[in-house]
């Protein structure tokens, strides 16, 4: 029955009853990327290990927004997951320049839309292939544009 159904229906496709099938997601180092607006700080961009364990283990780095290319070094090697990245046990290492687009886009993102108060892309799946968002979750509130640095005179 289930060879039937992959066989009748591509990779990705909505059935007749409303059900979604998925081709599945290889294998590769759970990471998560995320951003929230910080009310001192303004937009901080997360990265680091991801999946079940993220928040049991809190292995991640933070940068401001928008990154800089010293920032993406540091949120991409400062978790102790980072060897998971380049490659450990025979393993190859994960699409370095797929996970640095994801990481500048999501903080270009934060810097461009004050609405965006999280972003949680947790798990993210690197492989040598590239990089895929497996879940999402963003929340918006409606704010003005306003510099964190900025003072205001009486």
């Amino acid at each position: 029955m289930t060879d039937d159904l992959l066989e009748r229906a591509p990779a990705h496709a909505l059935l007749a009853d409303g059900t979604t099938v998925w081709s599945l997601a290889r294998r590769g180092t759970e990471v998560f990327a995320g951003v929230v607006q910080d009310e001192v700080f303004g937009p901080l961009v997360l990265f680091g290990l991801g999946g079940t364990a993220t928040e049991i283990l809190a292995d991640h780095a933070a940068r401001l927004a928008p990154l800089t290319d010293h920032d993406m070094h540091d949120l991409i090697t400062l978790p102790r997951c980072a060897p998971l990245l380049f490659g450990t046990r025979g393993n190859e290492p994960v699409d370095l320049e797929a996970l640095e687009q994801l990481l500048l886009r999501l903080s270009r993102l934060a810097a461009d839309l004050p609405q965006l108060a999280e972003a949680d892309f947790n798990p993210v799946l690197a492989t040598p292939g590239g990089v895929t968002v497996l879940d999402a979750r963003v929340r918006l509130l409606p704010r003005r544009p306003q510099d964190p640095y900025l003072r205001r005179l009486r």
